[in-house]
């Protein structure tokens, strides 16, 4: 009977993109795991922890034995860079032995982790294999990271986004739609557009924020202001937060199952084009595909 050479601590994430990857879990958890929105990390057997490294190494022998051609490997959990350097490139290099055909190695990457790391240390990082770092901006505007207790500001993550790409290493940007509820759509949707511009992400995707456990939580938090915004309210958002961007040559994508509308293109070739599907979708959604409730999810 065949079963797969890694033990995983359930649930286990990663980003669309990685469908093909290996997933290494060299920590378990997230190690801020405060944000309101965010229910992925929430269960008491993902508290964090990193793992020891003798654990991590003995994935690693069991995958190459047991899996051939590995040619990509997303390290989890949710903010694998939190790990000293030192300790990344040990996995890198590690990584590189066991699988000769090896591409590429990404991350989730929290911000504030890159504080602690310098712009020579991402290149070490990057030559060691690392490629990709996904990060969860969620928003450009302090008060909307302030009431989801992100644990970041917008100089934070302006600061930590130009250090990967002063290092060479490609970013993808995650951004919520809705997050700031109908009180802070507007100044959410332009803070993040002008945080987006300052940094000039290779990848750039928008999620719908959603509560499959229910609101509560970030309720408590967010305060007593918060209202969801409607399926139209969602889309003048987004066409907000697409007029106010000036991207030279960002792979854009709204195509995630929480988004009602999909977007695809390359920013700023096809901002217009955009612009005019999201318009569409407001003056006359009968027009465009929208996905139904029971089709979206995350």
């Amino acid at each position: 009977m065949y079963s797969f050479p890694i033990d995983y601590v359930e649930p286990v994430f990663r980003p669309p993109s990685e469908a093909k990857s290996l997933i290494l879990p060299v920590t378990n958890g997230c190690s801020w795991n405060k944000c309101t929105f965010c229910e992925m990390y929430t269960q008491p057997q993902k508290k964090f922890r990193a793992r020891k490294p003798e654990d991590v190494r003995q994935d690693i022998a069991n995958a190459a034995k047991s899996l051939g051609g590995i040619k990509r490997v997303f390290l989890a959990d949710g903010d694998a860079m939190v790990l000293p350097t030192r300790r990344l490139l040990e996995i890198l290099s590690e990584l590189k032995a066991a699988f000769p055909e090896l591409q590429r190695v990404s991350s989730y990457c929290l911000p504030r982790n890159l504080a602690r790391k310098t712009v020579e240390e991402l290149t070490l990082l990057r030559e060691a294999g690392l490629k990709i770092l996904y990060v969860g901006m969620e928003s450009g505007d302090d008060e909307v990271l302030e009431r989801i207790n992100k644990g970041e500001t917008w100089e934070s993550t302006r600061s930590a986004l130009v250090k990967i790409r002063e290092a060479g290493l490609t970013s993808s940007v995650m951004v919520l739609n809705g997050l700031g509820g109908s009180t802070l759509s507007r100044q959410h949707a332009v803070n993040t557009a002008t945080l987006c511009n300052e940094t000039q992400p290779d990848y750039l995707s928008t999620l719908v924020v959603s509560f499959p456990q229910g609101e509560q939580r970030f309720r408590e938090g967010f305060g007593p202001d918060f209202e969801p915004l409607s399926q139209q309210g969602l889309f003048e958002e987004i066409r907000t937060f697409l007029e106010h961007l000036q991207l030279e040559r960002t792979v854009f994508r709204s195509d995630h199952a929480s988004n009602y509308l999909v977007l695809k293109g390359n920013l700023g070739r096809d901002k217009q084009k955009l612009l005019d599907q999201v318009s569409l979708a407001i003056t006359n959604p009968g027009a465009v595909p929208l996905r139904t409730e029971w089709q979206r999810g995350l």
